[in-house]
């Protein structure tokens, strides 16, 4: 479907379902039976039905992977998320998440979970180890600010996934750890993983992998199926490479950054971008879309350089969650 060429009106019984399945726990009960409702800290009237069940969109619990060299599917300007955790490399497609969101995976002994919210453009990895215990995610098919809800399957607790936290159920408050990772393009991953392993699709055919199917989301006026402030700043449909600073979360726009190149916080990290990375968002076939380019965030330290974690969302979706926050710009 194009969403910029009109096929918003295929999609106008979604929202119709989205909104008529608005902030009603009491529905929502009969689906999440062991889900703790009295317990929340957000407003139930910002969460909606994105359409899919519970688990409609299906998470990815037993990835395959096949090492770089045997990979010929990807094009060299694909994005992928990189991942290097003590010592062991792997890379996660966008054209795998962009179908199932979740990757519940195991890498360098660290449980983790790799997720994707297309609507906002966020890629983020959690450790998956709380308290003693590891858990692992479903998606909820609910949106808060157009962002994913993700869910333990261990307690239901509903998570908020741009912020990592816990917003529905027995254990709201608690916060994930963020993994650092990169959002590279296939060719950066292959350059510093010559040995890393990539995601491949446990089913080639389960899905038109390689495809788009917010095909021209990138072109929008409006972001789909939110409601919420939006950005004065830049466009709502603009990328922000949002990391924490001070204890907060700031923005920087990417028309900033690919003016810049390069851009100092403080007097030891580093924001950097290049060319060559195929936005996910764009085109019918991911391999085609615009050239949005590579970003990475380097803290110097007393050990070497180290990888800082940070996502590239789209505008409104950081304005929603820090709306008293800059983007800088």
């Amino acid at each position: 479907m194009n969403l910029a060429r009109g096929a918003l009106a295929v999609l106008a019984g979604v929202v119709l379902f989205a909104s008529s399945s608005t902030a009603n726990p009491s529905v929502w009960r009969y689906e999440w039976p062991t889900t703790d409702f009295d317990k929340t800290s957000v407003d139930f009237r910002d969460i909606i039905s994105g359409g899919p069940p519970k688990d409609g969109i299906t998470p990815i619990d037993d990835p395959k992977f096949k090492p770089v060299s045997e990979i010929n599917h990807l094009a060299d300007t694909e994005p992928v998320i990189g991942l290097i955790v003590n010592g062991e490399k792997k890379a996660y497609p966008l054209q795998i998440l962009m179908w199932h969101e979740i990757v519940n995976d195991e890498i360098g002994g660290v449980p983790v979970s790799v997720t994707f919210c297309p609507l906002c453009n966020t890629t983020i990895v959690f450790d998956r180890r709380l308290d003693g215990r590891v858990l692992d995610f479903g998606t909820t098919g609910k949106l808060r600010f157009s962002d994913l809800i993700m869910y333990d399957r261990q307690t239901e607790t509903w998570w908020q996934q741009f912020l990592g936290e816990a917003i529905i159920g027995e254990l709201t408050g608690a916060r994930l750890d963020i993994i650092p990772a990169r959002v590279e393009s296939f060719a950066n991953f292959k350059k510093r993983a010559p040995d890393g392993l990539v995601l491949v699709p446990t089913q080639e055919t389960a899905r038109p992998y390689g495809s788009n199917p917010y095909d021209g989301y990138d072109s929008l006026a409006q972001p789909f199926l939110y409601r919420g402030a939006l950005p004065t700043e830049v466009a709502p449909l603009s990328r922000v490479v949002v990391l924490e600073v001070n204890g907060t979360r700031e923005a920087w726009s990417l028309d900033l950054l690919k003016e810049k190149r390069q851009v100092e916080i403080g007097n030891d990290t580093v924001i950097n971008w290049e060319p060559g990375q195929n936005s996910a968002l764009d085109s019918a076939f991911i391999s085609q879309g615009v050239d949005i380019g590579n970003v990475t965030v380097i803290r110097r330290t007393e050990d070497g350089p180290q990888d800082v974690p940070y996502s590239v969302d789209f505008a409104f979706a950081f304005t929603a969650f820090f709306p008293d926050s800059p983007i800088h710009n």
